[in-house]
């Protein structure tokens, strides 16, 4: 058993599974039991854009965009392979899977338990996860599996730089081979609003907090004293979102769960294939860690904020995207423990 104070994470991020959980549940009863205080937030949107959730998605990624350097791209020529790794499950291979799979399992494996309609929109949600590599919870499951953290930062820093332009044509493009129709207006803000803008602020504030203080420790510090506030950030927005999709997830439980299905082969999948290949190429476990784990991550605010914004809060994308947010920290846990196990079998 770890000691506590040399774990990388404190208690109550250590067992952000637990109460993750324990908010879905909140928001599913508060959803049931006070149906029209949901029905008017849901009201609060500009542009298709709803404004509770984007406060509560900014307040969660703000605090850890602080931490993206983008000085560190200097140094990815020293181990180019983890990063190699990174980028060509995150934009070559992971968004088309992720639809392959999605349109087998909802217009064929459960043609007959699914109408047409929801789930052409379930694979809109998929598509979306797919699309959206992590960036919010990379550190977390860099710290966990005991990963090199300037490695990550470049791998975060270089994965943002190319989801910028690189998110709204793939997304474009999957989306359009599902015959959905993409209103490019609204996923170019969305990007803007939910990546560029918190980027761009995070970097401003990284550099005017080096800039001021003379102190190294000043800029960990300031993001510890953050962190908390982050986690509500993440907590509030999951009891919002199961709270908006309340009624669906109680009265159609299998609906839910056949949603799980290619999402849980996905991730396990795409892990699988990242960290064998590190493991082929040898790259030492500190870099392979992360490399496959950010591969498998999701920016589920992300991929919720732009399902909301493209298809509305109570959609089958918006609950598919849910739904991803329900398997994320149980899955990526439990693949941090494997990677953990299998240290060993690395390069020092």
């Amino acid at each position: 058993m770890s000691d506590k104070s040399t774990s990388p994470l404190g208690v109550f991020e250590r067992y952000l599974s637990v109460w993750v959980a324990l908010c879905i549940a909140a928001g599913v009863a508060l959803g049931n039991l006070a149906p029209g205080l949901f029905a008017t937030i849901s009201a609060l949107e500009v542009a298709r854009v709803n404004l509770v959730v984007a406060a509560l998605i900014w307040v969660m990624i703000y605090p850890m965009m602080i931490q993206v350097d983008f000085g560190a791209v200097r140094d990815v020529g020293r181990r180019p392979k983890g990063l190699v790794i990174t980028l060509a499950i995150n934009w070559l291979i992971k968004p088309f899977t992720m639809a392959a799979l999605a349109s087998l399992f909802f217009l064929h494996v459960f043609a007959g338990l699914l109408p047409e309609a929801d789930a052409q929109q379930y694979i809109a949600g998929a598509i979306l996860l797919g699309v959206a590599p992590c960036t919010a919870m990379v550190f977390v499951w860099s710290q966990l599996t005991r990963g090199d953290a300037n490695y990550t930062l470049v791998q975060v820093a270089v994965n943002d730089l190319i989801m910028v332009v690189a998110f709204a044509p793939i997304t474009a493009l999957l989306l359009g081979v599902t015959d959905i129709v993409v209103p490019w207006e609204t996923l170019l803000l969305s990007v803007v609003l939910y990546v560029v803008i918190p980027l761009v602020a995070g970097v401003l504030t990284r550099r005017a907090l080096t800039r001021r203080s003379l102190d190294r420790g000043a800029l960990g510090r300031f993001v510890g004293a953050l962190k908390p506030v982050s986690i509500l950030g993440l907590l509030g927005t999951v009891v919002l979102l199961f709270g908006f999709q309340a009624t669906t997830i109680v009265e159609r439980p299998l609906t839910i769960a056949l949603i799980a299905v290619p999402l849980l082969l996905q991730s396990y999948g795409i892990f699988a294939l990242a960290y064998l290949w590190a493991w082929a190429w040898k790259v030492p476990h500190p870099v392979a860690a992360p490399a496959a784990l950010i591969g498998t991550s999701n920016f589920f605010e992300l991929a919720v904020a732009v399902a909301i914004s493209l298809f509305g809060l109570q959609s089958g994308a918006a609950l598919a995207t849910v739904v991803g947010v329900l398997v994320e920290v149980p899955v990526m846990l439990s693949l941090c423990a494997f990677a953990n196990r299998t240290a060993a079998r690395f390069p020092a």
